[in-house]
């Protein structure tokens, strides 16, 4: 059964912040050209409000247009909604709805009180973000009810002769999926958890997850963790919903133990090759993107790393040991001692910390690099840095290039102090932490992460928890070898493709990856790298190709099929209520 209408909520709409704004700004171009202007997202209404209403300051991921749904916008006005209507402004332009929810904080015990009765979620452990969470997940529920009631129910049309999906994102939205359960029974609902609040909070306060998981009761380990409202809405909506998703296999086994309840779809992650540069741009912009990389590196160590340079690099969210971030300086620290290596490496750890400001004395170098460099090439043989001054001594902390607000207690640069890394002339790694956005205006790179990860000559996620793991899917789709583990989907994906567990010439390593295992891991990566660095053009060129070829096989087009799959599960029980309600 395919719907005639899917609306699809989450906090990441419209709202870079993590991997789930990737999974769905991604995705919205196929589901456009199967459903035109019938899959509509719905996001939080963010912007700076002044006496109730919004002001111009805008999102740049989101183009208003009145003239959509004009009418139903005057509707959800008068019932209070305070909605805008639009374009997502990424390929595809779906329609997007942001909404208002600040208005119902005021009634949040109220809304709590229902969530108990019907469905027993324990809200009186709440904290950090859960309420505001909670708000825009009701708030969305309002706006799915409003949009059905005025058009889909209305106008001639009886109830049940449309098709709808309501489809949420994350525990952040699970009150807005019971909402539809209990007030339009007739809507299929679809829940994804992109990985179970509990299963990360396990991973992330250091104890071992997957030797013990058949033991851990999640209920349990909700009131030990101090996570019981997070957990207890994740569970309910689990429960409660027509089709329960995830993302892979290995966070299907955490949702089994954890939440009690096995998935129906495992709903692999797939990307969009329109973000990828056509052939005639790539080469251009991976010059560009290795330009600037080295001139930020030369410009903090006050070195010299000519173009042969290793370019290597971990990004994600800041989630030290989940994603892996220390066994790379791990592993960055046992290459210094490395007698295979055969080029100079510079290691980038692009993670979002808590910034402070872009370096004054970066951009100051940076400037005077950029002001000395001749704009036009005479002749074929001039260099690039022909007219470009050379600094011969390092900037005072030469690992980081933003200052942070906590600077001595912040975990990479902790551990860099720990292993007494401080990027000295004679090591032949360097490692620099890029503690910001890569949004184009950080003050420092000044280009977005899509425009930069493709200057990299490999790239390394040796997660712990990674559900899924976009940032190594992104790096092949880019023709960039990467290195993984196979506690990721992805890595796990991947080795399912290769028939084994894939090397580095197969454009992704796979590192088997345990509890336990964590320094064989650190020297599986050193080695790799130094191996890697011993490459000919020739084998490098190979892996780039694997890489690139590999991530064909991962596009949405490819993995959309396990979406109409969700949808169909959750239309027929939908059809299932619609004759009882008849009846």
């Amino acid at each position: 059964m395919k719907p005639d209408y899917i609306f699809e909520s989450s906090w990441e709409v419209c709202n870079k912040v993590g991997g789930i704004y990737t999974v769905l700004s991604t995705r919205a171009k196929t589901l456009q050209e199967a459903h035109q202007d019938k899959v509509i997202f719905i996001g939080p209404g963010l912007w700076k409000r002044e006496d109730g209403n919004y002001t111009k300051e805008e999102s740049p991921y989101f183009r208003e247009d009145p003239s959509l749904f004009a009418d139903w916008q005057w509707e959800a006005k008068e019932n209070g909604l305070q909605v805008r209507v639009g374009r997502w402004t990424v390929p595809g332009e779906p329609i997007a709805i942001l909404v208002d929810f600040v208005p119902y904080f005021e009634k949040k015990n109220e809304i709590y009180g229902w969530l108990w009765e019907k469905y027993q979620v324990d809200s009186l452990h709440a904290y950090g973000d859960y309420d505001e969470a909670s708000m825009f997940s009701y708030a969305a529920a309002l706006v799915v009810e409003s949009f059905y009631r005025f058009y889909l129910e209305t106008k001639g049309r009886k109830a049940g002769d449309v098709k709808v999906i309501y489809h949420a994102n994350e525990w952040m939205c699970g009150l807005g999926a019971l909402y539809i359960n209990n007030k339009l029974p007739q809507i299929g609902t679809v829940f994804t958890t992109h990985a179970t609040s509990i299963g990360r909070s396990i991973a992330g306060n250091m104890k071992p997850l997957y030797d013990y998981l058949f033991a851990y009761n999640g209920d349990q380990m909700a009131g030990e963790l101090n996570m019981q409202s997070k957990h207890s809405i994740e569970k309910q909506t689990a429960h409660h919903v027509d089709c329960f998703t995830t993302v892979s296999e290995i966070t299907a086994k955490e949702c089994v133990e954890l939440l009690d309840k096995p998935v129906d779809v495992v709903l692999p992650n797939g990307f969009d090759d329109s973000f990828v540069p056509s052939a005639a741009q790539f080469t251009r912009k991976r010059k560009a993107a290795r330009k600037r990389l080295l001139d930020v590196a030369n410009a903090l160590l006050g070195e010299e790393l000519g173009d042969d340079t290793l370019i290597v690099s971990t990004s994600g969210r800041y989630e030290f040991r989940n994603k892996g971030i220390d066994v790379f300086v791990e592993a960055m620290n046992r290459l210094l001692r490395e007698k295979d290596l055969k080029k100079k490496v510079v290691a980038f750890i692009e993670v979002p910390g808590w910034v402070g400001e872009p370096r004054k004395d970066l951009q100051e170098r940076l400037a005077q690099m950029t002001q000395n460099t001749p704009k036009t090439q005479n002749t074929r043989n001039t260099q690039n840095t022909q007219n470009t001054p050379k600094f011969t001594t390092p900037l005072e902390v030469p690992q980081v290039t933003h200052w942070l607000h906590n600077m001595s207690h912040d975990n990479v640069l902790g551990m860099l102090k720990y292993f007494d890394m401080h990027n000295r002339k004679d090591e032949h790694v360097k490692v620099i932490f890029l503690p910001c956005y890569l949004d184009g205006k950080d003050g420092i790179l000044n280009m977005t992460y899509y425009d930069i990860v493709l200057g990299n000559d490999l790239c390394i996620y040796p997660s712990y928890y990674e559900p899924w793991g976009y940032t190594p899917l992104e790096a092949v789709a880019f023709k960039v070898p990467c290195i993984t583990t196979d506690l990721a989907g992805f890595g796990l994906w991947a080795n399912s493709v290769f028939g084994r567990y894939g090397e580095i010439q197969d454009g992704v390593k796979v590192i088997h990856r345990t509890d336990y295992n964590y320094s064989e891991v650190a020297d599986i990566i050193k080695d790799t790298v130094a191996e890697f660095s011993a490459f000919t053009k020739k084998q490098v060129d190979e892996a780039r190709k694997h890489a690139g070829e590999l991530s064909k096989k991962a596009l949405w087009r490819e993995f959309i099929r396990f979406y109409e799959q969700a949808y169909d599960i959750a239309l027929r029980k939908a059809e299932e209520r619609k004759k009882n309600l008849k009846d």
